[in-house]
């Protein structure tokens, strides 16, 4: 799995990394977290706000900085698991 979190490395980027990473613990998967800092990337996935939650190359959360049982779900809702 390969998460990303889009923004400008702010402290709330930062924050929805953390989370991220204690969501994918608590499941007990694997991932590959990437930042994108670059707005021209970031603007390929149209989203108007960050930070950005994307996993798999689809867009789960932006403008938002979830707890890490909410990432946990929109994983467990949105990932095919292999």
């Amino acid at each position: 799995m390969i998460i990303k979190i889009l923004g400008s490395g702010c402290s709330n980027c930062a924050k929805l990394e953390a989370n991220a990473k204690e969501a994918v613990k608590k499941l007990g998967l694997e991932a590959e977290f990437i930042k994108v800092t670059d707005f021209k990337e970031i603007m390929t996935y149209n989203v108007m706000s960050t930070p950005c939650l994307v996993v798999n190359e689809k867009v789960l959360s932006s403008g938002k900085v979830l707890s890490a049982d909410t990432i946990k779900s929109l994983i467990q809702m949105n990932v095919v698991y292999q």
